[in-house]
């Protein structure tokens, strides 16, 4: 192989990564495999570093006011400080067989170390519940870097068409128990990773026929 061929290589290898890691971790999401309507589970937000000079060193999830959680936990994580603030209702609320006055609004992971390192991810979770009666529940998420550049993900899509930043948005549906199927796929509100995996697998197909295409006009060179 010549220089020229390995130069066409890496280049070729490089976009296939890239089409695999771009759509896959694009925005903050959220998933669960067990949260369901009227049931309690663990929610898990994926916050992606989208930066290349600054690092995540702050994440603000703050739950929506008209479904409230009668109990919440957020999980606590090396390297991060987590805090978790509550505020009083407009009216007392009725979630499940409880009675709020309040309820917890935000939940903050602070980074006390390096934070999430540019073009990489971490995972927070919270726990609780019940969650509400509906198809779907939506979260915002704050997210600051280390120089200070804060990006909201607070926009609800509607239609077709993804906002520049939407907001985390969990789909919800019968309890894990209830269907042996749903129990070894997490449920997530955004086709990001499926859509990264076939985009992903496009671009290494394309990268492998190019390199043979190379490879083949190299050889009748020689």
């Amino acid at each position: 192989m010549n220089r020229t061929t390995a130069r066409l290589s890496a280049a070729l290898i490089t976009v296939a990564l890239v089409g695999i890691a771009g759509p896959a971790f694009a925005h903050v999401s959220v998933s669960s495999t067990d949260a369901s309507p009227g049931g309690f589970g663990k929610a898990v937000f994926r916050v992606p570093t989208e930066s290349e000079t600054a690092s995540t060193t702050k994440l603000v999830i703050t739950l929506p006011q008209d479904t409230p959680f009668a109990f919440l936990n957020a999980q606590t994580k090396p390297g991060w400080k987590v805090t978790i603030k509550e505020a009083k209702l407009a009216k007392p609320t009725k979630v499940g067989d409880f009675e709020l006055t309040k309820a917890v609004r935000t939940v903050t992971w602070t980074s006390t170390g390096a934070g999430i390192p540019p073009s990489q991810f971490d995972e927070f979770a919270i726990s609780g519940g019940p969650f509400p009666d509906a198809d779907t529940i939506a979260f915002t998420a704050k997210q600051t870097y280390s120089d200070g550049k804060v990006v909201v993900w607070d926009q609800i899509q509607k239609g077709d068409t993804e906002p520049e930043h939407p907001a985390p948005t969990l789909s919800l549906s019968a309890p894990v128990e209830d269907s042996a199927a749903d129990a070894s796929t997490p449920k997530s509100t955004s086709d990001a990773d499926t859509t990264g995996r076939w985009l992903g697998g496009g671009a290494l197909a394309v990268a492998a026929v190019a390199l043979l295409v190379a490879l083949r006009e190299n050889r009748r060179r020689a």
